[in-house]
C-alpha cells in the first residue's frame, strides 16, 4: 500500500500549482491512508464531507439523487482530488453521495487537520490555495464542457483524456455522467469506431 511522500504528493499538484518540495513535506505528515472496497460509499446523500482526498488507485464517482435514480455527475481516477467541495468548505450535508466505483486507495486530510494547518503558518494557506485552485480547474473545465460540448463531443473527449473508461466503469455510470441513454451511446460509438 502506496504511503504518502511529499515527492509524491508534489507530482500530483504540479500540474495545478507548482510549489517547493518542503511545503508539501508539512502537508504529507497530515495525510491518513484509506482503502474502499469496489461500491463502498466513501460519503451518503445528506451527510457532511469531512475530507478532502487524492485518489492515488482505484476509481471514485460523485451521485445526485433524481427520481429515484443515482445521476453520476463527476468520475474520478489516479491522481485526482476529490472531495463534495461544497459540503467540506460548509462543514453542512449535501445531496452528493460519493462512491468507490473499483477498489480503491485513497490519502485524505479532515477538514480539522487543514484548518489546524491554516492556522499554523502561511505555508498551510497555501496549500489550502493549491487544494482550491485544483478543485476548482477540475469543475470548471467540467461545467464549461457539459454547456459548449454535445454528447458525441463529450463522449470523444472523454476517450481521449482517459481511454481506460470503458473498461473500468459501467456504461449506465458512463451514459449517466455523459447524460444520455444507452441507445445514443451504442450509436455514438458506433460511429465513431
Amino acid at each position: 500500500m502506496e504511503q504518502p511522500t511529499p515527492q509524491r504528493v508534489k507530482e500530483i499538484f504540479d500540474p495545478f500549482y507548482k510549489a517547493d518540495l518542503k511545503l508539501w513535506t508539512e502537508f504529507a505528515k497530515y495525510l491518513q491512508v484509506r482503502t474502499f472496497k469496489k461500491n463502498e460509499l466513501i460519503k451518503d446523500y445528506r451527510s457532511k464531507e469531512k475530507y478532502i482526498n487524492i485518489l492515488i488507485s482505484g476509481s471514485v464517482a460523485h451521485f445526485v439523487l433524481a427520481e429515484e435514480k443515482d445521476i453520476c455527475i463527476n468520475l474520478y481516477y489516479e491522481e485526482q482530488l476529490f472531495s463534495d467541495y461544497l459540503s467540506f468548505l460548509t462543514q453542512s450535508s449535501t445531496v452528493i453521495k460519493t462512491q468507490a466505483l473499483e477498489e480503491s486507495l485513497v490519502w485524505s486530510i479532515s477538514h480539522s487537520d487543514l484548518h489546524a494547518l491554516y492556522s499554523r503558518s502561511t505555508t498551510g494557506l497555501i496549500i489550502g490555495k493549491a487544494i482550491s485552485d485544483a478543485m476548482f480547474i477540475r469543475k470548471q473545465s467540467e461545467q464549461i464542457n457539459l454547456l459548449t460540448l454535445n454528447p458525441t463531443e463529450r463522449y470523444l473527449k472523454l476517450i481521449k483524456e482517459r481511454p481506460e473508461i470503458f473498461q473500468r466503469t459501467s456504461l449506465k455510470i458512463i451514459c449517466s455522467y455523459l447524460g444520455i441513454a444507452a441507445e445514443s451511446l451504442s450509436r455514438i460509438r458506433k460511429k465513431n469506431v
